[in-house]
């Protein structure tokens, strides 16, 4: 997922903790950061930096080949036509997409032929963000990772594979990644097991169906993971201001305020 360097929102008093928040398919880190500037404005996180990844331009199957940010090489379902072009596994966009899947296509499809190579090379980086958060003096329990979409995906991924306990792992209209293999690449102490999931999803989405998000939470579930799902009536494949309100509250949750009210760098 190496692309142009991360765009980084400071904490406004000493820096206690970290969100890293991963962008969907054609999006950029500038995608989101109005979504910490807005946090910002109304006081709210203000020991908290944010860190937006940027993902590389690659050729993505469903823009008929043309490069956008993206999930490394991902792999298509079908092949693909003008009537009927299939979503790869890793994929999103942060403003609603046309309907680009067939009405046949299953759980158990998006899962044919991953890109595992591009997927675990970008959750090596979603990895070494959280290693150089530690290393400045950030506790793991202080860090909280999520995304939208492509980039809620790979921060499931990441967060349930981590070898540091974290303090919060959420996924905005997504699903779980390379489910076949994940218990084999968690660590042996399973560091996250207790660490709150929470995952989001439109309920009417036209690009990763309910039905997927619902298998993965139904999974993640079934293997022990403590997970809370939330639905949208009427929301496709978006956010809308009640989602980002239970982000706020997930957030506020996991990373309260702990510090001593010192300017960051104070």
């Amino acid at each position: 997922m190496a692309g142009p360097a991360a765009l980084v929102v400071p904490a406004l008093k000493k820096h206690t903790a970290t969100v890293i928040m991963a962008h969907g398919l054609g999006d950029s880190g500038a995608g989101w950061v109005g979504l910490a500037e807005s946090w910002r404005r109304r006081g709210k996180f203000e020991e908290v930096s944010f860190i937006f990844p940027n993902a590389p331009s690659i050729p993505i199957t469903v823009n008929f080949g043309m490069k956008m940010p993206g999930c490394p090489t991902p792999p298509t379902l079908h092949k693909p036509s003008p009537a009927a072009l299939i979503l790869p596994p890793c994929l999103s966009s942060h403003h609603p997409l046309p309907n680009q899947h067939t009405p046949q296509t299953s759980f158990s499809d998006i899962h044919q032929n991953p890109d595992e190579a591009g997927i675990l090379r970008s959750r090596s980086t979603i990895h070494a963000l959280i290693t150089q958060q530690i290393a400045s003096g950030i506790p793991a329990s202080r860090i909280a990772i999520g995304g939208f979409s492509q980039g809620g995906a790979l921060s499931v991924l990441s967060g349930i594979t981590c070898p540091h306990k974290l303090g919060g792992i959420f996924g905005l209209s997504c699903y779980l990644l390379m489910h076949s293999k994940v218990r084999e690449m968690v660590p042996a102490e399973n560091p996250n097991k207790e660490t709150p999931i929470w995952m989001a999803h439109g309920e009417v989405d036209p690009l990763l169906k309910l039905e997927w998000a619902v298998n993965s939470v139904g999974m993640l579930r079934e293997w022990g993971w403590k997970v809370e799902f939330t639905t949208y009536p009427g929301l496709a494949h978006s956010a809308d201001p009640k989602e980002i309100d239970d982000l706020e509250n997930y957030l506020q949750e996991r990373l309260p305020p702990v510090g001593d009210g010192a300017r960051s760098g104070s």
